[in-house]
């Protein structure tokens, strides 16, 4: 079975999650660093193979009114730059209050501001992909 590839995009880092072989479960894995498109490139062709990864979710941030800012643009120009050579699907799914979430989280669990910036950014990509697995698990 294959699995599915949730990001959270950012300017600084990249947040990365994984599903479970069955689509049920997003877990964490280490983030990336965003200095280099090639390297990111390169990092998610080496994942896609060594995970077998189907499809990929990449978090779009909305307006709480809905609409789309600055952040979707970037987040779109960041997929286009993804997909050079990619024959894996990408998908996207509404990111909002994700980070505030991870954040909650996160803090609720004693972590200090430094470990918290460790770790937002992949949380947030395993509650994007959370979301989008629930939402595909009840939508026929």
């Amino acid at each position: 079975m294959s699995r599915i590839l949730g990001i959270d995009y950012g300017t600084v880092r990249i947040g990365l999650a994984l599903s479970d072989p069955t689509g049920t479960l997003a877990s964490p894995l280490p983030h990336w660093e965003n200095n280099s498109v090639p390297k990111i490139r390169r990092s998610l062709h080496e994942l896609i193979q060594t995970h077998e990864i189907s499809r990929i979710v990449v978090g779009l941030p909305r307006n709480m009114d809905g609409s789309y800012g600055p952040a979707a643009e970037n987040v779109r120009n960041f997929i286009l730059q993804i997909q050079e050579g990619l024959s894996t699907p990408i998908e996207t799914q509404d990111e909002r209050l994700t980070t505030a979430q991870a954040s909650k989280q996160l803090s609720q669990m004693g972590l200090n501001q430094k470990e918290l910036r460790q770790k937002i950014d992949s949380s947030s990509a395993s509650l994007i992909l959370q979301q989008y697995l629930d939402r595909k698990r009840v939508s026929p």
